[in-house]
C-alpha cells in the first residue's frame, strides 16, 4: 500500500500510472509517441468483424464510417483475408523490377469494370491523385502542346484530394495549407457544381479539370443531376481531360460501380484507392484511356509498392467480392432507404441530409450542437460516425449492412437526438 501522507509529484504520476485503465494507458501511449494530426474519437478498438468492431471492454460498435469507404466489405471479409494469406505465402513483394502472375488480371479487371482502356497501380489515395495530375500535364504538354510549364489543372473550391504537398496547394481548406508553403502552382479554383464557371476558367493552358463527383470531406456535397454529363462534354468541346476522383464514391459506395456511371460521364482519368484495397491493404490505382496513358514511359512514374503481387491479388479480389455477393445493388437498395429515413428524422437540431448510396451527410446547426458532440453521443449508443467540416455526421457502413442493421443504428441516433435536444434547447 501506498503511504498517502506524504505525497509528491512522483507520487502523483504513480498513482496515475497504476489506477489509469487499460484503455487509458493504451491511449495515452498512442497520445504520447504518435504525431497528433489526428484528434481521434474517444473509443479503442481491438477488433473487427463484418459490420461491427469491439473495443478492449468488449463493447460492441455498430461501424457507420467503414474508415472513409476503405472497409467497404465489412472488417476480416473472409474471401479477402483468404486471398491474403494465400498470396502472402506465395510471393507478396519482388517490386516492378519484374513481372508476376497477379498485376495483369488485376489491371485487366480495373479495365474491364470501369470500361477504360489501362491502369497504373500506386498505394495511397494520394498518391494515385499525384499520377494523375502528372498524367494529365503530359498529355498537355505531348498532345495538346501546351507551353514548358504552362499546363493548368482546374479543382473545385471545398475539394479534398489527399494531404500531400502538391494536392494542398489547391485545397481551399487554410488550415491544410498553412505552414507548408512554398505551394505548388499550376491550379485554378472554381465553385463545385458551377459548369458555367469551369467554361469560364479554361484557357488555353488548361490541360484537365479534376473533381470529386461528390465532395465527401466537405460534407458529401452531391452536385446537382446532370454536372457529371455537362462536364463530360464541356472537356470533350473543349479538349480538356476530365479527372474523376473516386477514391471515396468509387467501388459501389454511390449506388453504380462507379459515381460517374449514374449520368454515362465516362472520364478521361479515372482515380481509385480506399476500397479497392479491402479493408487490409492500402491500394489505389489511376485507369485510363490509351491516349493518356500510353504516354507513359520507363522510368517516368514509379512506385516500389505499387502493383505489388500481394497487393494485386486483394485488389482483383476486393472488386470480384463486390460483383458477386451483390454489394453495388445492396448499395442502391439500402442507399435510398437510409437517405429517406434519415430525411424523417425531424429534429431541430438538423439543417440538412445529403447523399447517395451508402453514403449520407447529416448537417447539423452550429449554433445548437457540434456534429463532434453528436458523434460522441453516438458513440454511447454504440454507433460508429466522424464528423467533418464541423457541421456535418457522415455516414458510410460497410456495402455488405442489412436493413435490420439500418433500423437499429436510426433506433441509436434518435435516441442520441433525443437526449441531445434535452441538453441544448
Amino acid at each position: 500500500m501506498f503511504n498517502t501522507a506524504r505525497k509528491t509529484p512522483m507520487f502523483d504520476k504513480i498513482v496515475k500510472l497504476f489506477t489509469k485503465s487499460p484503455t487509458e494507458k493504451a491511449i495515452a501511449l498512442e497520445e504520447t509517441w504518435a504525431a497528433h494530426n489526428y484528434a481521434p474519437l474517444p473509443v479503442l478498438l481491438k477488433r473487427g468483424d463484418g459490420v461491427y468492431v469491439w473495443d478492449l471492454e468488449g463493447k460492441k460498435y455498430l461501424d457507420m464510417m467503414g474508415a472513409y469507404s476503405a472497409v467497404s466489405h465489412g472488417h476480416s471479409h473472409p474471401r479477402i483475408i483468404k486471398k491474403l494469406i494465400e498470396q502472402a505465402q506465395t510471393l507478396a513483394m519482388v517490386s516492378r523490377a519484374y513481372h508476376t502472375m497477379t498485376l495483369g488480371p488485376f489491371m485487366e479487371k480495373l479495365c474491364k469494370v470501369s470500361g477504360l482502356d489501362m491502369a497504373l497501380p500506386m498505394n495511397t489515395g494520394a498518391e494515385a491523385v499525384e499520377t494523375a495530375i502528372k498524367a494529365a500535364r503530359q498529355w498537355g504538354y505531348l498532345v495538346k502542346k501546351i507551353p514548358e510549364n504552362q499546363a493548368e489543372i482546374i479543382v473545385a473550391s471545398g475539394n479534398f484530394h489527399g494531404r500531400t504537398t502538391t494536392i494542398i496547394s489547391f485545397s481551399s481548406n487554410p488550415s491544410y495549407r498553412k505552414n507548408f508553403g512554398p505551394l505548388t502552382p499550376g491550379f485554378k479554383a472554381v465553385p463545385f457544381d458551377d459548369i458555367e464557371a469551369i467554361r469560364a476558367a479554361i484557357t488555353p493552358n488548361t490541360c484537365a479539370v479534376l473533381m470529386e463527383p461528390i465532395q465527401g470531406e466537405a460534407g458529401i456535397k452531391v452536385p446537382r443531376k446532370g454536372f457529371l454529363s455537362d462536364l463530360r462534354r464541356l472537356c470533350t468541346e473543349k479538349n480538356v481531360l476530365m479527372i474523376d476522383d473516386e477514391v471515396q464514391a468509387g467501388l459501389g459506395r454511390t449506388g453504380k460501380m462507379f459515381c460517374f456511371q449514374h449520368e454515362n460521364a465516362k472520364p478521361d482519368i479515372l482515380i481509385l484507392g480506399k476500397a479497392l484495397g479491402g479493408g487490409v491493404l492500402p491500394v489505389s490505382a489511376i485507369v485510363g484511356t490509351k491516349e493518356v496513358m500510353e504516354l507513359f514511359e520507363p522510368g517516368s512514374h514509379g512506385s516500389t509498392f505499387g502493383g505489388n503481387s500481394l497487393a494485386s491479388a486483394v485488389g482483383l479480389e476486393a472488386i470480384n467480392v463486390i460483383e458477386e455477393e451483390g454489394l453495388v445493388e445492396n448499395s442502391a437498395i439500402l442507399g435510398d432507404y437510409l437517405l429517406t429515413q434519415f430525411r424523417g428524422l425531424n429534429s431541430p437540431l438538423i439543417t440538412d441530409v445529403r447523399g447517395m448510396g451508402l453514403w449520407v451527410g447529416v448537417e447539423f446547426d452550429p449554433k445548437k450542437v457540434s456534429a463532434r458532440t453528436v458523434c460522441e453521443k453516438l458513440i454511447e449508443k454504440g454507433v460508429l460516425s466522424k464528423e467533418t467540416n464541423n457541421t456535418v455526421v457522415r455516414m458510410a457502413p460497410p456495402l455488405i449492412i442489412t436493413r435490420e442493421q439500418i433500423d437499429w443504428c436510426l433506433a441509436q441516433f434518435r435516441e442520441a437526438l433525443r437526449e441531445l435536444e434535452e441538453e441544448v434547447l
